[in-house]
Formats: structure tokens, sequence, C-alpha cells
């Protein structure tokens, strides 16, 4: 986000930063607060892209959901040829929700 507000603590342990940083600083500063677990980074489109384009991302889900929103703000601009550093797969539900995962080549 380009929003910072006070963190917030989950039951269970989870903890969510908002940062107004590059992606580079916000994903070191996630690390050194995971201590070594995993970090995951939640977002719109804008965000993701910026993660991608950085280089950034080793593992992606994405829900697709057949909705018609009309606009927005589209995921995959700017990002031609993403798929050549990913295994892509797909599975689809018979609600029509596609899940797609991205898994950087080498991870």
């Amino acid at each position: 986000t380009h929003h910072p507000r006070p963190s917030i603590e989950m039951e269970g342990g989870t903890t969510y930063h908002f940062l107004d940083a590059s992606p580079a600083e916000a994903l070191e500063t996630a690390r050194k607060a995971a201590g070594g677990q995993d970090v995951r980074i939640g977002g719109g489109p804008t965000m993701i892209r910026d993660f991608l384009a950085a280089g950034l991302v080793d593992y992606m889900h994405i829900v697709v959901v057949p909705i018609m929103l009309g606009r927005g703000v589209r995921l995959w601009d700017g990002l031609e040829g993403l798929e050549k550093d990913y295994q892509v797969e797909a599975t689809s539900s018979p609600s029509g929700v596609t899940h797609v995962t991205f898994t950087r080549a080498g991870v």
C-alpha cells in the first residue's frame, strides 16, 4: 500500500504490515519480520504487478471468478512474457472458479 498505518496482529500469529516502500524494501522488511517463515504478499493488481516486474515473486496463486466488473486495473499489463519464467497450472471447478498457480522455474 502507499498508505502506511499500524500493523494488525491476528489470532494465530499472523501480522499484517502496511508500508509505503519499494517492492524490494517491503519484501526485505517482511522477511525480517517473518523470522525465516514464509512471506505472503497480498494486494491489488498494481501492487502485484510491481512485485512481478521486480522479479520478487516465487509463487503466485490467482483465483479467477467469472463476474463482469466492466473496468478496472488490468493485472497483466506490461508483463508480457512472464509465463516464460514460471510453470503455470490451471484448475477449474464446477462453479466456474479457476485457480491458476505460477511457480518460478527452479524454485
